[in-house]
């Protein structure tokens, strides 16, 4: 980034010199021209802990105090954003004020809610995972305090010179002296965007950073600048993006030792006492000990490095031995982690982030799973969920307050799985390592990473058990951290565009009304061809609806004077939409009648009224946490995945049944209206997006009962006009993730009528009436139970008649039965294990369609797998097995006498 980027007025003004820091090289300004160090751990250590640089403030004071600043220095106050970033469709989590107005507002296409705004945002970053706790001053959750300000080319906010100015004047308001504060100059990039920014340190600590987004990835005319290899072009929309970090500045107002005191006093004390000890904090050895390795954290960025080392290099610092420092801080870390993670949980969970084994979900059971173990090695007794709910009392979250209940059961569901992943895990890691261990080989990163996503085997469980089978293990510090970063951006995966060849073609094209929005029950419109290509034909104005939203196109036919297409797909392009047809090419510049098949799109509408209806039904009988993870909707029956924490019972499926059919009955009307995206969003929230993000700057607002989402699809005008609502079937597809099936309408009845067709047939079958299936099916099971007892006793029977009549040859004093026999597979085996039951050999082969070869072997001279696989290969099959029982095929049966013949030289060779 160029010098004059940073060469403020309002740094000259104020007497500010521009320096090199002698530790790092970076540039900073400063009013002391003495300094020679940029401020910034690990330059220089802490100098704020047990003198703060601020008053002292609690969380709530500080938080106030900023937001007011700022309101009174004319910037509107707006509610934070969720921590689940449902707006956007390729982050799944909050990680900074600016990602609240990405991308829609950031790339100009809407308006900010207000300009200038301020904002105190919960987010969530877990690349720093591993940290945690150990550094004194890494969080997972965080509240980053912001005011941002939008320039346009038209209108002029306020800029750098400004921004730096009410820096200044904020952190005086709270009690510093500014002479202490330094500006660190540090080009900033990140989601596409970048531009100058300066770090804001003080006491040490970096407590703000001041962003000023100016350059984009979107090719312009104005010359590029370059960073890091990548050519950024300068943007229309100038951005004021800052983050003050709200615990930090609580932090240095406290100088408490380390940032999870400051923010968590309560429930540190309190996690203190549980893990037993307490009573350490009376003693002044410990706590100046915990003083000083907190002075020194900013050493301890294990980012990349060996944990080890730099805490050596600490304990060297603060003038005690590594093992001292080292059996002091690890209890105490794993609380502050815990006190940390707990807050995260109660952010998550209070945002309804389900835990799952995918997106955001995945998270929330990796930060779950995490403090269990933390909890289990400090031996800890109380319940996760009461510190989640402490939490979230005290962070104000009440989403769940009607019904904390739910937060207890999903936490609950949690810790069961764990235990089983853990019970299961061993036996796994163990196979494992002592394959590697056989191979003098360490256990590689990449199969810890593989054994944790696909079994959720936690890395220090790898460790121990690899340990105890002499193998080494490959585990970074960083390890969760990393976890973390590959499971937190979407795939951004750039799909082919099929339609590449005729791009420029299509988008020359005006964009297409869409008439099948505003005429809804309506399946016959006029219109003209405007273009034609390949199979596609591109209408002035369309009743058909393109696929998208998890709903398939209209079908039907076009019509002109000489010639009549039919319509099997429609799909939109940009604002056109095309008409796949098959038939006679209909040219350009002629009118058309295009009619639509009416039953598949009132179907289709049903279907797409009735997911809605079924979304409302659930969240009132499951509970608000209900989300939609996917839909699609076909003509005989469509479905909805819902994110929720364990299986629908049959008795709760009934009940959503019920409720979805209650909605249909009261016939409310289905409300729809185009809105601005930021107008929608602050009136309905973020859960408009169940189905998706759509683009634009009006999204399409459906309103079905209580359930209000941007969608696109067809709707019914009201609920009546659904008809019934029939639940199919309930389907576990991933964890985390129900799948419902089911009918509406005439797809319904149809249904129905195929389950009243099974019932009449099955019960014609068993001559009795459909009333009386039940019990007369129940009564005919009960007699096949008892029927298949007595057939497999006769089996037995006649296997052992068969046993005792075939003959068995001495070989080397073992007893060797070589036969073919017209028997079940089951009782060829049980003839073959009755020879080496004795100490023998048995080689079986029988079967009408395959051949069935079943060999036994009762000594350790005969390996039965090699018998089988010589026997089959001759049979024209495969077979194998262990050593003692092996089974296989084979199709020629012209070989059986040289199959048994061979066997039986294999075996006699064998034992001689």
């Amino acid at each position: 980034m160029l010098e004059e980027e940073y060469q403020l007025e309002y740094f000259k003004e104020k007497g500010f010199v521009r320096k090199i820091c002698s530790k790092c090289g970076s540039a900073f300004w400063t009013r002391d021209p003495e300094r020679e160090t940029c401020g910034d751990a690990p330059c220089v250590p802490y100098d704020f802990i047990g003198k703060p640089v601020f008053e002292p403030h609690s969380i709530s004071e500080m938080r106030e105090k900023y937001l007011s600043f700022f309101e009174g220095h004319g910037h509107k106050r707006i509610e934070r954003y969720p921590v689940a970033a449902r707006w956007r469709d390729d982050i799944y989590l909050t990680i900074a004020s600016i990602a609240d107005f990405q991308p829609f507002v950031t790339s100009g296409v809407v308006p900010p809610p207000a300009n200038p705004l301020t904002i105190s945002q919960p987010c969530i970053r877990l690349n720093d995972l591993d940290s945690v706790g150990r550094s004194g001053r890494h969080l997972t959750t965080f509240e980053m305090m912001a005011h941002h300000a939008f320039n346009t080319p038209r209108e002029e906010i306020y800029w750098k010179d400004r921004t730096v100015g009410l820096c200044d004047e904020f952190l005086a308001s709270i009690g510093a002296d500014i002479n202490d504060i330094t500006y660190k100059e540090h080009p900033w990039i990140g989601g596409g965007n970048a531009g100058p920014s300066v770090e804001v340190l003080i006491g040490g600590l970096e407590v703000a950073t001041l962003v000023f987004m100016s350059l984009g990835k979107a090719k312009s005319d104005k010359p590029p600048v370059e960073l890091e290899g990548v050519p950024y072009y300068p943007m229309d929309l100038r951005i004021v993006d800052t983050g003050y970090g709200l615990e930090r500045l609580v932090w240095a107002s406290k100088g408490s030792p380390t940032i999870y005191d400051a923010v968590f006093p309560e429930i540190v004390n309190d996690l203190m006492g549980y893990a037993g000890i307490d009573h350490f904090l009376d003693d002044p050895e410990f706590t100046n000990i915990l003083g000083l390795n907190a002075k020194y954290a900013g050493l301890m960025d294990i980012t990349g490095s060996n944990l080890i080392s730099m805490r050596k290099e600490v304990a060297n610092n603060i003038g005690v031995t590594f093992e001292k420092l080292q059996s002091i801080m690890d209890p105490v870390e794993r609380i502050y982690a815990i006190a940390d993670h707990t807050r995260c949980l109660a952010y998550m969970l209070g945002d309804c982030i389900v835990p799952s084994n995918a997106h955001e979900g995945y998270l929330a059971r990796l930060v779950i799973r995490r403090t269990l173990r933390m909890m289990n090695e400090t031996g800890m007794e109380v319940n996760l969920a009461d510190l989640v709910a402490a939490q979230m009392k005290t962070v104000g979250l009440d989403s769940f307050s009607q019904d904390m209940s739910i937060v207890e059961e999903i936490i609950g569901n949690e810790i069961v799985k764990y235990d089983q992943t853990m019970a299961r895990g061993r036996r796994i890691v163990q196979k494992i390592a002592r394959e590697h261990h056989k191979n003098n080989e360490s256990v590689p990163l990449n199969e810890i990473v593989r054994l944790y996503d696909s079994h959720g085997i936690p890395p220090e469980i790898v460790k121990e058990v690899s340990a105890e089978e002499g193998a080494e293990v490959d585990l970074p510090d960083n390890f969760y951290s990393a976890i973390a970063d590959l499971h937190s951006e979407t795939d951004d995966t750039v799909k082919e565009d099929p339609f590449a060849e005729f791009r420029e073609r299509i988008d020359a094209l005006p964009p297409t009304k869409k008439l099948f929005y505003e005429q809804v029950a309506d399946t016959e419109f006029d219109a003209m061809v405007i273009d034609q290509f390949d199979d596609y034909i591109v209408l002035d104005q369309t009743l058909f609806y393109p696929e998208g939203g998890g709903q398939p196109s209209d079908i039907g036919r076009i019509i002109s004077d000489d010639v009549m297409v039919k319509v099997i797909h429609s799909m939109k392009v940009g604002d056109v939409i095309l008409h796949k047809v098959k038939g006679d090419p209909v040219r350009r510049g002629v009118q058309i009648k295009g009619i639509v098949d009416e039953s598949f799109r009132w179907t289709m509408m049903r279907h797409h009224t009735a997911t809605h209806v079924l979304l409302c039904a659930a969240r009132e009988v499951l509970g608000k946490h209900i989300h939609q993870s996917g839909a699609q909707k076909g003509f005989d029956s469509s479905r909805i995945d819902l994110r929720h924490f364990r299986h629908i019972t049959p008795s709760e499926l009934k009940k959503i049944e019920i409720a979805a059919n209650r909605i249909v009955l009261q016939n409310i009307q289905v409300i729809i209206e185009w809105k601005s995206r930021t107008k929608a969003e602050q009136k309905y929230g973020f859960d408009l997006y169940q189905g998706g993000v759509p683009p634009g700057k009006k999204i399409r607002i459906v309103r079905v009962a209580d359930d209000i989402q941007a969608c696109a699809g067809t709707h019914c005008r009201s609920t009546g006009e659904i008809g019934s609502i029939k639940i199919i079937r309930v389907e576990h597809v991933q964890d985390g993730i129900e799948r419902v099936e089911f009918s509406a309408g005439l797809s319904a009845i149809s249904y129905m009528q195929g389950v009243e067709d099974i019932a009449d047939t099955s019960a014609a079958t068993l001559s009795v009436q459909r009333e009386n299936l039940p019990q007369s099916v129940d009564r005919f099971f009960s007699e096949w139970k008892e029927q298949r007892k007595d057939i497999e006793k006769l089996q037995k029977e006649l296997a052992d008649l068969r046993i005792n009549s075939l003959s068995s040859e001495d070989i080397n004093g073992i007893p060797v039965a070589v036969h073919e026999l017209n028997a079940t597979p089951r009782e060829l085996m049980t003839v073959a294990t009755s020879f080496a039951n004795k100490g023998g050999v048995g080689l079986i082969i029988g079967g009408e369609e395959k051949l069935h070869v079943v060999a036994a072997s009762g000594t350790d001279d005969v390996d039965a797998s090699e018998v089988v696989k010589t026997v089959c290969n001759i049979l024209g099959g495969r077979g194998g097995g262990k050593k003692g029982l092996a089974q296989g095929v084979g199709n020629d049966r012209m070989q059986l006498g040289n199959a048994l013949s061979s066997g039986k030289e294999l075996i006699t060779r064998l034992l001689k």
